[in-house]
């Protein structure tokens, strides 16, 4: 972990075209100090990292969170139970609380059951990736086609359901619509 931060530090400096000086002008550190801190000839005290990180417009906690290949991959979550496979490609809700996430829809439903239409307050929005699905709006029912997306309140009671096969989503879901999609 030690080294990797101290590549994160370095990696940031000379991202943004610092040199040594420059960047330890900015976090009130001698040059020597932080070059010391960068090859790992000094240990680094915490009221060294929040300067450090203030300085390089980050947070502590991005400079030091774990590198491992979770952060990286993304496995899918299959829900047979209502015949849907999802990979989260956001791991944090995003700007406005959004989250991303892809599915791939082979069963009847994607709402509350087989036969309930769900209404949650905010919106959805998704694109069709492969496949065409019917998006049920109320009494309506609506057919998106490969290649195009749909946008919808989600307080008029809705589902999406795949639509002659199989098909596979790219969809964009506010705090209320995770919670009310992507739940186990």
């Amino acid at each position: 972990m030690d080294g990797i931060v101290r590549l994160r530090i370095r990696g940031l400096r000379t991202a943004r075209g610092w040199s040594l000086d420059d960047l330890a002008e900015r976090c009130y550190m001698s040059p020597s100090t932080l070059s010391r801190i960068e090859t790992g000839h000094r240990r680094i005290s915490l009221d060294q990292l929040i300067a450090l990180a203030r300085a390089l417009g980050t947070s502590l906690d991005q400079l030091v969170e774990s590198a491992d290949d979770g952060d990286v991959v993304i496995r899918p979550q299959r829900d047979e139970v209502r015949g849907m496979t999802v990979w989260l490609l956001s791991r944090e809700s995003g700007p406005h609380g959004v989250t991303v996430a892809k599915m791939r829809i082979t069963g009847p439903v994607l709402g509350n059951g087989a036969d309930e239409l769900g209404v949650h307050p905010g919106r959805d929005w998704l694109t069709v990736l492969s496949g065409t699905v019917a998006l049920l709006l109320g009494e309506r029912t609506i057919l998106v086609e490969t290649g195009q997306a749909a946008e919808f309140s989600t307080m008029i009671p809705h589902a999406i359901r795949a639509h002659g096969g199989p098909a596979e989503i790219l969809c964009i879901l506010d705090h209320d619509g995770q919670r009310t999609h992507l739940r186990p």
